[in-house]
């Protein structure tokens, strides 16, 4: 099939890419390539991309010109794009355009000029609120800007399915982690200041939060498997995570066994919109895509070590005994 990533350049997006590439599909993506954090990563994301046969159209979907670039002739579309996180530095305008107008302006691309097989939108547990173990039927209660445009994205989409326009499905993700993971996310931070024996941001009360720290092996086997599974996917919300729990107390220790170090911390003021508790209830998944996460915590931190390990210069890991 000839599948449209958006957002290949990033995290999900690039580690999806290369998978449904590997199953044999021609994959086409669209990236902005962002300035949210290093464009330097996303670069080196893509150049992996393209020597494996990838094509990259580099363009804004909030823009229409973008448009008269991508076929019409894409048989499944994977919506990775948007605005990530809960940063200060991003304004509501960010998020809004981002994760809500780039969204519709997608949508009305492909109701007007493709035929698709399937739409599956990458959503995340942010929709859900501060304290979160729920099936797929809690009702949305998002405490920050990224998590109500989310919802408000992954909404316009389903909204367009539930009226015929095309097929389609959601998937709420939970906390991702992994190779080409984001330099603001936690491990990336965590691993970065082990390594370089830099202070770690630690925001108050943080320590206690508790997540459901997937890998994006698992994540991407999940959303892979949505092909051949259109008609039990089909309008369908599904959570996919990991459904062993980690504080973040946890995670730093993770951390300072397999690098046999110890993390200096510094203390910062809690960050607004961040949550308590995100605990996966992956039971619709279980069922529908025969979804099964397989990757420990330590084998995936000691795999994310490994790719932040080949990114750091000779000189900057020299200071550092890597057992």
């Amino acid at each position: 099939m000839k599948i449209l990533v958006t957002g290949i350049a990033g995290f999900i997006g690039s580690h999806l890419a290369e998978r449904l590439q590997a199953l044999g599909h021609e994959v086409i993506g669209v990236d902005n390539f962002s300035d949210y954090y290093s464009v330097e990563f996303k670069e080196s994301n893509a150049k992996t991309l393209i020597e494996k046969g990838v094509t990259i159209i580099r363009g804004d979907l909030r823009r229409d010109s973008v448009y008269d670039h991508i076929p019409t002739t894409i048989d499944y579309v994977y919506h990775c794009a948007g605005q990530p996180g809960i940063s200060a530095s991003s304004t509501f305008e960010d998020y809004m355009t981002n994760n809500v107008d780039a969204t519709r302006k997608l949508i009305q691309f492909i109701k007007n000029k493709c035929q698709i097989k399937f739409f599956v939108n990458t959503g995340t547990s942010s929709i859900y609120g501060a304290d979160v173990d729920c099936d797929e039927e809690n009702p949305p209660q998002p405490i920050s800007n990224y998590g109500v445009t989310k919802l408000a994205g992954e909404q316009l989409i389903l909204s367009h399915v539930r009226q015929g326009f095309f097929r389609g499905c959601s998937l709420r993700l939970y906390s991702v982690y992994g190779s080409r993971e984001r330099p603001d996310k936690m491990f990336s931070r965590l691993i970065t200041s082990a390594l370089k024996k830099e202070s770690f941001p630690l925001y108050e009360g943080s320590l206690e939060h508790r997540r459901s720290f997937t890998h994006i092996t698992d994540i991407i086997d999940g959303m892979v498997s949505v092909i051949g599974h259109e008609a039990e996917c089909y309008n369908e919300i599904i959570n996919l995570g990991n459904t062993n729990e980690y504080s973040t107390k946890e995670a730093i220790e993770t951390v300072e066994i397999l690098l046999k170090t110890t993390i200096i911390s510094h203390k910062e003021p809690a960050r607004a919109g961040d949550q308590n508790r995100t605990k996966a209830v992956i039971t619709k998944a279980e069922d529908l895509l025969d979804y099964s996460p397989k990757v420990t915590l330590i084998r995936g931190v000691q795999e994310q070590i490994e790719w932040q390990k080949s990114k750091l210069s000779k000189a900057e890991l020299s200071h550092f005994k890597i057992a």
